[in-house]
């Protein structure tokens, strides 16, 4: 029985490895992309990110499968990680060696979302900043001012210009 459970939860934390690790290139190329500012090469990663959706979920059904399975038996189910506590000593190391291993990539996984996630607050700044200027035509409106409308406007705005 022991062997089982250490075979379905080895299983389960190697296409885990799997995916985490395809999601970390994705993610760096996605940082590189961004970063360049190709917007085709940014739109092609969606496939990709989908298809890394679809794996991630199937690792997630299928963990929470082995959990049910372990609470019919009887067994710890809050956790791979409690559930790994029922193995014999050896079989308990080789699979927290694992369970850590996915804990530490799913950290630096958030991480690196985390980075992509201010990259593209940043650049949505700048895009912001310069379409302020491009529509006040570089020169900001007072903000305190005596009522009068200022002469100048950008040329997106203005027909004139």
């Amino acid at each position: 029985m022991t062997d089982n459970w250490e075979n379905e939860i080895a299983g389960l934390l190697t296409e885990l490895a799997a995916v985490q690790g395809d999601l970390l290139k994705l993610l760096t190329e996605k940082r590189q992309t961004l970063a360049s500012g190709n917007h085709d090469a940014l739109l092609a990663t969606a496939g990709r990110e989908q298809t890394l959706v679809e794996r991630l979920n199937a690792c997630h059904q299928r963990r929470q499968q082995l959990l049910e399975r372990a609470a019919a038996q009887g067994l710890p189910s809050d956790s791979v990680r409690s559930l790994s506590m029922q193995l014999d000593d050896e079989s308990k190391e080789r699979v927290h060696a694992s369970i850590e291993e996915a804990a530490e990539r799913g950290t630096f996984l958030q991480q690196q979302c985390l980075t992509n996630w201010v990259l593209v607050q940043r650049s949505l700044l700048h895009l912001s900043q310069m379409i302020g200027i491009i529509a006040t035509g570089g020169r900001p409106m007072p903000t305190y001012g005596n009522g009068s409308d200022c002469a100048v406007s950008g040329a997106l705005v203005d027909r004139a210009a």
